[in-house]
């Protein structure tokens, strides 16, 4: 049994070599052949040149370099893309996810699970805000759009060969590979770990990325956001009309005054921000429609390491033709 290890990576020169350090000996005990994919999501730092040295001291590393940064999402699907073991783990670099938990999920996955998910007990390092988020984000997920979305659970998962193969049928854009994996139905375990405070760096993922991660989960797999438009459109119509019912009883009962102007401007105000919220959220679902019908590459790789050409193929990834090699080049491209 060959087993692969996807890792994408972003800005992690200061954790690369405590990464390597941790689990290379693990990924050695479980499989001497093992198969560990670096995913250089378009980093700015040092992290290409050292994930590049550790693909040329290691023929077991394998290094798939993007011309820029696609996401964390489109970094998973191209390791997924490119894995050739019978299970497959996705891991994040930051090692708060302990490699130290593989041996026991690989065990799960000889018992004949597909997909074996570590659940956080506890987060440590994280700050009451993050938690809270977290938490209402999940809460918001399962009660709202899909209640088989596992709560606690992150990208740190294994995968069986069948499993990954089903996921690379999914390329839609805008993804979240949480809910994709919720959508198969596939034989899962839970596997409760409590999780790690960050070794080094700085978190990938600040408020306005986890804002833009979740408005990707909701609108991706529901279409809940129009629906409520909707019910709050139905709440103000149903507003006006008691408003208008009370014009009419003080006009033409009680025959008094209505100077009418406050009224009229607060309607006019609450409907035509009803009307906007409207239009923005019909516009949104209809530009990823858009995004989808171009049918562009999920990812464009730039160079890789360690790889031969017939792992280079992807249904919705793009391999760029390698550059001509220098004298100073030493590295092994496509």
């Amino acid at each position: 049994m060959q087993i692969s290890v996807v890792i994408p990576i972003f800005n992690e020169a200061a954790v690369i070599p405590l990464l390597l350090e941790r689990l290379l000996p693990i990924l050695f005990v479980i499989d001497p052949g093992y198969e560990l994919i670096l995913v250089d999501d378009g980093s700015t730092d040092q992290s290409p040149q050292l994930l590049a040295e550790a693909a040329q001291l290691n023929r077991n590393i394998r290094l798939i370099c993007f011309t820029r940064n696609f996401g964390h999402q489109a970094a998973v699907t191209a390791g997924l893309d490119c894995a050739r073991g019978d299970c497959v783990v996705v891991i994040d670099a930051d090692l708060q996810d302990p490699p130290e938990l593989l041996p026991e999920m690989v065990a799960l996955f000889r018992e004949g699970y597909d997909i074996v998910s570590p659940q956080r007990c506890a987060r440590r390092g994280e700050s009451w805000f993050k938690r809270t988020a977290a938490s209402l984000f999940y809460l918001v997920m399962r009660k709202m759009v899909d209640r088989r979305v596992v709560p606690e659970v992150g990208d740190f998962r294994l995968f069986s060969l069948r499993a990954v193969h089903a996921i690379g049928c999914f390329r839609e854009q805008h993804r979240f590979m949480r809910g994709l994996i919720a959508w198969l139905g596939l034989k899962e375990a839970i596997l409760p770990f409590e999780r790690d405070a960050r070794v080094a760096g700085e978190t990938k993922y600040p408020l306005g990325k986890m804002i833009q991660f979740s408005w990707t989960a909701i609108t991706s797999f529901s279409g809940l956001p129009l629906r409520l438009a909707l019910f709050v459109g139905m709440f103000f119509v149903l507003v006006d009309v008691v408003l208008v019912a009370y014009i009419l009883y003080v006009t033409l009962i009680l025959q008094t005054v209505v100077p009418g102007w406050a009224s009229l401007i607060l309607v006019q105000a609450l409907f035509s921000g009803v009307t906007l919220i409207s239009i923005g959220l019909t516009g949104d679902y209809i530009s990823r429609l858009y995004d989808e019908s171009k049918g562009r590459p999920l990812y464009v790789v730039d160079r890789v390491h360690n790889f031969c050409p017939s792992d280079a193929t992807a249904a919705r990834g793009l391999f760029l033709e390698p550059k001509a090699k220098t004298a100073s080049d030493t590295s092994t491209s496509i």
